[in-house]
């Protein structure tokens, strides 16, 4: 069924003493690896964690989430999830690089955050097949999500479908991937948030299938 948007555009710019600091704290260190790790870089790109918190912060004000279990796709440094612990969410991440796997893991642990990250792929098993379809009706590349990791999900030993909320910052023209894996796979009445650049966040929902006789 087709996912439905949920508004969340009124996000407020206040930010609590301990989200600033962390919020500074994880800027410097991905400017530094940036700077230091120009080749291994060019596929990471941060979000505006400002307004991905602004967002994460509505859905636990507005009880919009079904549960508190949430996973970070491609979850790089961790920022957002990491964000999502300091609100109570019971948070993880699967990154695909090592690197930014233990980085992710430092910036937790010297914040005295409680989640886990993995290094591993997000993409469900069988979860090709989806993506191949996606970028046939698209006519557009994916091969940047196509990889021969371990599934994320067995190292977290939790399954896609068990998840309240997902992140993902897609690439570019791509959301439509991140979509259609969310739409086959994540449980039903579960929470998508995406980021697009600039400063935008969406969020949407998956419905509930009607009962029989409904």
């Amino acid at each position: 069924m087709p996912l439905v948007d949920i508004e969340i555009s009124n996000h407020g710019s206040f930010l609590p003493d301990e989200i600033n600091a962390f919020l500074c704290e994880a800027d410097l260190r991905v400017s530094q690896f940036l700077q230091s790790s120009p080749r291994r870089a060019t596929g990471f790109v941060p979000s505006d964690f400002k307004s991905v918190y602004h967002a994460l912060k509505v859905i636990t004000d507005e009880n919009l989430a079904t549960g508190t279990s949430f996973c970070e796709w491609g979850s790089g440094f961790g920022v957002v999830a990491s964000l999502a612990s300091m609100l109570d969410f019971m948070a993880s991440g699967i990154e695909i690089e090592e690197e930014l796997v233990d980085a992710s893991r430092s910036l937790a642990e010297d914040f005295g955050l409680s989640l886990e990250f993995v290094q591993g792929s997000f993409i469900p098993a069988g979860g090709e097949s989806t993506l191949e379809e996606a970028y046939v009706d698209n006519n557009a590349a994916y091969s940047w999500l196509i990889t021969e990791a371990e599934s994320g999900y067995e190292k977290l030993q939790i399954g896609l479908d068990e998840f309240d909320v997902i992140f993902a910052y897609p690439w570019p023209g791509e959301d439509y991937l991140i979509t259609s894996l969310f739409e086959k796979y994540a449980a039903e009445g579960a929470l998508l948030l995406t980021y697009d650049y600039p400063e935008t966040v969406y969020l949407r929902r998956k419905q509930i299938e009607p009962s029989a006789g409904a």
